[in-house]
């Protein structure tokens, strides 16, 4: 990022989760924050009360703006309940979601501001898998529960297996067999 550019409260909210995902909570301080845009604090503030003020627009921005965003793209990207739940894995990797969950829920373990966001992420996500699924012709049971095992597998808590073609075939692999008895209409 070029610091001749004026900054976005979204240039700093995104560099926010860089340093979280990359660090954990413990990395989100404004020294380090500036740094990582190339400029010095006194942008911050022009976006932002103070660093607390941020933490908070930070855990919302999670839930809240890029959520909605994604989601947006993904419905712009893709005509059917399947192609919809490829485009939201492929831009979940574009963004490193799997390393964003995983420093979110440790931030939200300490602090209930984050904890609310992580939940709202979470529903959110289950609930446009779950329609997802339930397009497909899935019961309201089996669609909740294909969502939860296909959000879950994503979220990356679990030690990924080895397979031939990486992490991203792995991912296909798990969409494959979630949508595994339904039309893919």
């Amino acid at each position: 990022m070029s610091a001749t550019l004026p900054l976005t409260r979204r240039d700093w909210l995104e560099a926010g989760q860089r340093l979280l995902r990359d660090g954990g909570v413990a990395a989100l301080k404004l020294r380090p924050l500036a740094a990582s845009l190339g400029i010095s604090t006194g942008s911050f503030y022009h976006h932002f009360k103070d660093f607390d003020a941020f933490l908070v627009e930070l855990a919302k921005y999670y839930s809240g703006e890029q959520l909605a965003g994604n989601l947006a793209r993904v419905a712009r990207e893709a005509a059917t309940p399947f192609e919809r739940i490829v485009s939201a894995s492929r831009i979940a990797g574009e963004v490193a979601l799997p390393e964003l969950i995983a420093a979110m829920r440790a931030w939200a373990a300490r602090d209930p501001r984050a904890a609310v966001e992580v939940e709202a992420l979470e529903r959110a996500l289950l609930d446009f898998l779950g329609g997802c699924f339930a397009d497909m012709g899935f019961s309201a049971d089996e669609a909740a529960a294909r969502a939860f095992v296909l959000l879950s597998a994503a979220s990356g808590q679990v030690c990924q297996p080895e397979v031939t073609g990486g992490r991203g075939a792995l991912g296909r692999l798990v969409i494959e067999m979630t949508v595994a008895g339904a039309g893919r209409g």
